[in-house]
């Protein structure tokens, strides 16, 4: 099992959240030493030699579905004291183009909710992380616990 602090949270959640619609490249872990590589169709691991991923002892960082991501903007929308704010980012949600709109919305409504909002995405994007490592059995039941109750979500104004 790998340790959580031995580990790059950030770029395990980078590699959870990256949609590569084609296929072109993929995130991989090391299950021994946490090291995390990226694969490419036509450069492989090491960006010149071509190899299939069945090749590799190692683990493919699949990315989880947007829907994911969907309820995080909408689970931080709804947590808001602002009602206004609240109405608008709940409109920017709903249908297609949601994350565009709600960026858009963010940023040219509500600036002083960016930094309030950067840092939720950030901390449910690691818990995110911690739950794909459990899922993929790289870490124990306890470290993902420890970690969730060491890191709830932050306080949004």
């Amino acid at each position: 099992m790998l340790e959580i602090d031995q580990l790059d949270l950030d770029e395990i959640a980078t590699a959870v959240s990256d949609q590569d619609p084609f296929g072109e490249h993929k995130h991989l872990i090391n299950p021994k030493t946490g090291e995390l590589l990226l694969w490419t169709s036509d450069g492989g691991i090491d960006g010149e030699t071509p190899v299939d991923l069945e090749d590799l002892d190692l683990v493919v960082i699949d990315p989880l579905p947007s829907y994911v991501w969907y309820q995080d903007m909408a689970d931080f929308t709804a947590s808001l004291s602002d009602e206004q704010a609240v109405r608008r980012l709940g409109r920017a949600l709903d249908g297609r183009g949601a994350f565009r709109r709600f960026k858009a919305e963010l940023h040219d409504e509500y600036p002083h909710l960016i930094q309030a909002w950067y840092a939720f995405r950030d901390n449910r994007a690691a818990r995110h992380a911690v739950g794909w490592l459990l899922d993929e059995s790289l870490i124990t039941q306890e470290a993902a616990e420890r970690f969730r109750a060491e890191h709830p979500d932050p306080a949004v104004p």
